[in-house]
């Protein structure tokens, strides 16, 4: 959503970063061309007015012309301006000293209420509570039907005691939800309510009198983020028609400019809590605005992807493949189907890859990136027996024919498939020995063989002592021409990958006085 302001705002610190120090010419140019950026991305008037002063403001103080990189000043700048407009912290949801929790939703038709009740059903199951979804929007066709289909996918119950399409009461179903909930020993309620294609008095009245008669912890505003400076409009409407706690953003994944983010929470003063980002119930999580300024400034999302790597890899495989790795077994194809399906459950290829810091500047690879291509592999993989899992090897040509007809691709693709395979065991195998660096576990120097040294004989570290002899009759080693530093070009041996100059005799050097003093 955000492509167009990061690419402009990375265009912008780019022409920056040639420059040791900036004048108030170069401010002003910067300014103009955030300006010009943050317009384009229909953002608010008034919220561009404040956050271009601000950044001016703090541009032209001592922390830029002091800074040893005025540039990376610059944008630091801007990236806590960023952060600033979109909520500063994190909101959390307020829950009840009592239970259960009223959650209310609110916001027009087509917005993404209903399935966003789902998604944050989903989510609030995931932190460990038990909630049950209403279903108070009896208006729009069907609506009661998909709640109670949302409710059966995310594991929720769904209390619907009326059939909707224009019958029922809502005020009197959600009044009723409360007593459910207690009964039920649930303890959130979820309130989803009926909206509008437009603003219109019978609407905010209803939502009005549902808030009445539920008194609700939190109200929550639902903007479709593709609609542009409008959810600026329609927000203000329902804060001062009905009111709400904070705002979720749905649609996040839209090709839409992301204007709204920026303005919602500047105009209502009321933070964004939450994002929805696609349409499975997965697609759902607690808005960072810091995350989300690091993503418009192409500064990546680690925290995010971490965090999504914490919830869909098991722990105890996760420990099992390390240990696998460590005691250098053998990386099977079993290993790679199984962590290539492991990524698959954190989400779109291309989402994650989108998180990585710097990935905005091949944003054309990155359309590119074909989920298809895993589906492709894991269907090889699945064509071969459990031995050719185990040991590619052995497969020769009529074998790599036969799992060409049985995964539908042709044989050079299984065998590209079979040589990156070896390419990533040789790999693993790499790095389960310290990738062959010395002081690393399992590593040896190039060249070298490893020496066990004997048992009961005490190895010193110490340079002086190792020309002295082992007993007190054993003579010492003679020491060749030049002290210790000549003995290099005398027949001692150089460390793994170090070359002398040509022309260069180390037998001339000497050993310094201090050496020779001790």
């Amino acid at each position: 959503m955000f492509e167009t302001l990061s690419d402009r705002l990375t265009s912008v610190f780019s022409a920056l970063r040639s420059k040791g120090r900036l004048s108030d010419a170069d401010i002003d140019a910067t300014a103009r061309e955030i300006r010009i950026a943050l317009l384009e991305a229909d953002v608010a008037l008034p919220v561009v007015k404040d956050f271009v002063a601000h950044v001016k403001e703090r541009a032209r103080g001592a922390e830029v012309s002091q800074a040893l990189n005025p540039a990376q000043q610059v944008v630091k700048i801007v990236n806590d301006e960023l952060i600033a407009i979109l909520g500063g912290e994190t909101r959390r949801l307020r829950y009840a000293k009592t239970p259960p929790t009223v959650i209310m939703l609110a916001g027009l038709q087509g917005s993404g209420k209903t399935t966003l009740a789902g998604k944050l059903s989903r989510w609030l199951i995931e932190q460990g509570h038990a909630p049950v979804l209403v279903a108070a929007d009896l208006q729009r066709p069907n609506a009661v039907t998909q709640l109670q289909v949302l409710g059966e996918r995310a594991g929720v119950p769904v209390f619907a005691p009326e059939p909707g399409n224009g019958v029922g009461d809502p005020v009197s179903v959600a009044r009723q939800s409360i007593d459910h909930a207690r009964r039920q020993q649930h303890d959130v309620v979820i309130i989803d309510t009926a909206g509008r294609l437009g603003i219109d008095q019978e609407m905010m009245k209803q939502a009005a009198d549902i808030r009445d008669a539920v008194r609700p912890d939190e109200v929550l505003f639902v903007v479709d983020a593709m609609i542009g400076q409008d959810a600026v409009t329609t927000a203000q409407a329902f804060m001062d028609g009905v009111g709400f706690d904070g705002v979720v953003l749905t649609k996040l994944d839209g090709d839409a400019r992301g204007g709204a983010a920026l303005s919602v929470r500047h105009i209502t003063g009321r933070p964004i809590m939450f994002a929805s980002t696609g349409e499975k119930l997965e697609d759902f999580d607690a808005f960072h605005p810091d995350r989300m300024a690091g993503r418009i400034l192409d500064m990546g999302d680690i925290l995010t992807l971490i965090e999504q790597a914490q919830k869909t890899f098991d722990e105890a495989e996760a420990a099992k493949m390390a240990g696998k790795l460590a005691s250098g077994e053998d990386f099977t194809l079993d290993d790679f189907l199984e962590q290539m399906m492991m990524v698959r459950r954190m989400g779109p290829l291309k989402n994650l890859i989108g998180m990585m810091p710097g990935v905005g500047q091949m944003r054309d690879q990155l359309n590119q990136v074909d989920e298809r291509d895993l589906d492709r592999v894991a269907a090889i993989i699945r064509s071969m027996t459990p031995g050719e899992r185990h040991d590619p090897k052995i497969i020769n040509g009529s074998r790599r024919a036969r799992i060409a007809g049985g995964s539908g691709v042709t044989v050079t693709e299984v065998s590209n498939l079979v040589i990156r395979f070896f390419e990533a065991q040789k790999m693993m195998k790499r790095m389960s020995q310290g990738m062959g660096i010395p002081g690393l576990p399992g590593g040896r120097g190039r060249g070298q063989k490893s020496q066990k040294a004997k048992k009961g004989r005490r190895v010193s570290g110490d340079p002086r002592k190792a020309g002295q002899p082992k007993n007190a009759a054993d003579p010492a080693p003679p020491q060749k021409k030049g002290g210790l530093l000549g003995n290099l070009g005398a027949g001692g041996q150089l460390p793994p990958g170090l070359q002398l100059p040509p022309g260069f005799d180390p037998s001339k050097l000497k050993d310094p006085d201090w050496f020779k003093d001790n």
